[in-house]
């Protein structure tokens, strides 16, 4: 007896599928023979082949035969059952449930021609192919396989394999070329859907061909599931020349891995669509000359790898493609994607043709040599794109503008989301021609630089907030004589640096003071000597994500002379700090730097006046004071390469003002003392000097400014007093919106 049925020439004659006649062995006339009805095999039962057509039904019940031949007939293999090969044709149907199938003499595990066949939970393996779904030449109807339950298919030359209009569906199962040069998966003009599945070939994971006999569309739709061509590519399409078609390839959450770094690998004149869905793919996908490839990335995929030759490339929505190589795009599309060009210190050339869409560009330049990622449009240019380039703590070289995009024309427009920063200034960005430069003439300050000279300038406003007047510093000493004691204050001040003292910043400032003193017995009794001690924090603002930090630490002296018969006043100060200064730098990339130093201070002031009463409690007090401080010098980085240089920071400040109020007795022992203050001060120091990146900067906070303040001193008992102070400055460089301080004093 003979049966026609689809057949096909293993490799290396890959392409080629006949319809020839096979002579049916000779097992297959023996005992096992069944023309329509139905026979089942259990365990125990005879050891034999099958033949059945006519709408013949067999049933293996955890039994075991010799190889089955069906003609529109049903097989089912049910758990616990094992088999040779297996085919079925002719719109018949074989299922296999919890059983093995060992194809053997050069034969596929199991084949189906124009029929279905559902696989669960079953392992199958053949010497040519695992298990192969084809059909009829001559027929439209193709075959079906199902493939779930955790089933392993197993072939020499290729796991699974189809022909044109039949389907192989796979889930939460495995397939594998063992062969050296075999393939998980091989498809001919066929569709494919996998699902939660691995497919391995040890050359390539997926070969899709032309079946020349049905010449048509093949589909592939991978499902979180990984395809890994273990010393090849992942996926090969390759259409030998034989006719123009195309093949669909839709990956959804799932993986592609390859020996050679080749993801897809599209040649002989094929024509491959990939769009890929929430994946992250690393490697290349290779197009040869005169063959044409279309990727599309949506719904946050990411592509690490070359694009050699693809036609066209839409990057959607969140999804990225990272470059890690030279690469050239004929047409590409921006949908809100990004394209990253690579790692940092790597710069690469994107060549496209036609560019178009909206969307972000990752670069990175070097300008301290040069170097830096192009996008070099060669065709035409439209759309809106931001380029987001890394910050650099190196500089442009003088005068010198660097090229980012090029393009030969079109209404493109180019926008930066921030100015880039590269060292000590950041650069804006220019159209020059056709092409887009990161323009020297538009440098501003960079946040590094600017956070660098706010650090170096902010030791000495804190200074001053720590010392402050005598009155707010120690209270109203007159409220009880003059006699030794112990004190302590809280404050917290908030300055305002203006741009034009080189830098401009906000400030504040909070910390506390101890301090304890006692009467000389020089005189006439009325000098006091003290020590103190305290700690201050400073937090600087820069805006645009860009702060600092100042923690200081410090002990000084004073000497205080009060003399009650003419209400003379002298006090004097001595006061050393320690700072740690440290910075956090918001760069134009969405990066930080951070970087820090320890320095240290030392100052003193001098402040002399007299307190004049007047009838009915009232008092005038006009004073001068004198302030010196010198700040250290310190060389200093960033951890993005950007150095710093500071000079020793002075100031020389001098004040001049008056104060008024009234002392109310409200008890024997309780007193109040309202006042109020106005006054001027002049800073005489100008030009503390800082390089930024061999960058010369100057913070200037010379000049007038005018003071004012109010407050009031409590005396609860004969040994304690509260008080409390309000002061506000306001000058061309300098502003202090907000500074209060509450004290506490107690006698002995």
């Amino acid at each position: 007896m003979q049966i026609p049925f689809r057949s096909f020439i293993s490799p290396p004659s890959r392409m080629t599928a006949l319809c020839i006649s096979l002579v049916l062995p000779s097992s297959f006339v023996s005992a096992g023979s069944l023309v329509g009805g139905t026979a089942t095999v259990n365990n125990g039962d005879a050891i034999e082949s099958w033949f059945l057509t006519q709408n013949a039904t067999l049933n293996i019940n955890n039994a075991q035969t010799l190889g089955i031949n069906a003609d529109s007939s049903r097989v089912n293999i049910n758990a616990g059952s094992s088999t040779r090969e297996i085919s079925v044709s002719d719109n018949s149907t074989l299922s296999i449930d919890g059983a093995t199938v060992t194809g053997t003499n050069g034969q596929s595990g199991l084949l189906l021609i124009s029929s279905q066949g559902n696989v669960n939970n079953s392992t199958v393996s053949g010497e040519e192919f695992g298990a192969s779904a084809v059909r009829f030449s001559n027929a439209q109807a193709g075959s079906i396989l199902n493939i779930t339950g955790n089933s392993t298919i197993t072939g020499i030359d290729a796991g699974a394999f189809a022909t044109s209009h039949s389907l192989i569906n796979i889930a939460d199962s495995t397939l594998v070329g063992t062969g050296s040069t075999s393939y998980g998966m091989w498809l001919q003009s066929a569709d494919a859907i996998a699902r939660s599945s691995t497919i391995t070939g040890n050359q390539n994971g997926v070969l899709i061909e032309l079946d020349i006999t049905g010449t048509a569309p093949a589909t592939l739709n991978l499902d979180k599931t990984t395809v890994h061509g273990i010393t090849g590519s992942a996926i090969v399409v390759d259409f030998g020349n034989v006719a123009e078609e195309t093949a669909t390839l839709t990956l959804n959450n799932s993986r592609l891995l390859a020996g050679n770094n080749t993801l897809l690998e599209v040649k002989g004149g094929a024509t491959a669509l990939m769009t890929v869905n929430a994946s992250t793919l690393n490697g290349n996908i290779i197009v040869e000359n005169g063959s044409h490839s279309e990727l599309t990335l949506q719904n946050n995929s990411v592509l690490t790898g070359r694009l050699e030759n693809v036609s066209s490339a839409t990057i959607s929505g969140t999804s990225q493609w990272v470059l890690v190589d030279n690469s050239q795009v004929e047409k590409l599309v921006l949908d809100g994607g990004s394209i990253k060009f690579g790692d940092n210190n790597a710069f690469y050339q994107l060549n496209v043709a036609e560019l178009s869409g909206s969307g972000k560009f990752i670069m990175a330049t070097d300008l301290a040599t040069g170097r830096t990622d192009l996008l070099n449009v060669t065709g035409t240019a439209s759309g809106s794109h931001q380029l987001l380039i890394e910050s650099s703590g190196t500089e442009l070289p003088a005068g010198q503008p660097v090229t980012v995009v090029k393009t030969a024309g079109g209404d493109a427009v180019f926008t930066l989301p921030r100015n880039v920063d590269q060292g000590a200034y950041s650069y804006g960005l220019a159209k020059s021609g056709n092409d887009w430069i990161l323009d020297p003439e538009t440098r501003v300050i960079s946040p590094g630089a600017r956070s660098v000279l706010a650090l170096f300038n902010t030791p000495l406003p804190a200074w001053y907030g720590e010392l402050t007047s005598l009155r707010t510093r120690m209270g109203e000493l007159r409220l009880n004589s003059g006699k030794a004691g112990a004190w302590g204050r809280t404050y917290g001040n908030k300055y305002q640096i203006a741009d034009g003292s080189g830098v401009g910043y906000e400030q504040t400032q909070y910390g506390f003071t101890l301090g304890a003193d006692t009467q000389l017995p020089i005189g006439d009794g009325q000098w006091l000597l003290g020590i103190m001690g305290g700690h201050s924090q400073s937090d600087l603002n820069l805006d645009a994500g860009t702060s600092g930090k100042v923690d200081s630490y410090y002990l000084g002296t004073y000497v205080t002379w009060l003399d009650a018969a003419s209400g003379y006043y002298l006090d004097g100060v001595i006061k050393a700090n320690r700072f740690r200064n440290d910075a956090k730098v918001g760069l134009s990339d969405g990066e930080r730097a951070k970087g820090g130093y320890d320095n240290t201070g030392v100052g003193g002031s001098i402040e002399f006046g007299r307190h004049i009463k007047f009838d009915d409690g009232y008092f005038m007090e006009p004073f001068t004071k004198w302030s010196a401080v010198v700040i250290q010098g310190k060389d200093f980085s960033l951890d993005n390469d950007l150095h710093a240089e500071g000079d020793r920071a002075r100031s020389l400040l001098g004040e001049a003002g008056i104060t008024v109020g009234r002392n109310y007795s409200l008890s024997n022992d309780i007193g109040v003392q309202p006042y109020l203050r106005v006054g001027a001060a002049y800073e005489f120091a100008k030009n503390n000097e800082v390089q930024v990146n061999n960058n010369v900067f100057k913070n200037d906070l010379s000049g007038a400014r005018s003071l004012l303040g109010a407050g009031m001193s409590v005396s609860m008992t004969n040994k304690l007093q509260m008080h409390a102070d309000y002061e506000y400055s306001d000058g061309k460089n300098f502003r202090q919106p907000a500074g209060l301080t509450l004290g506490l004093r107690y006698s002995f």
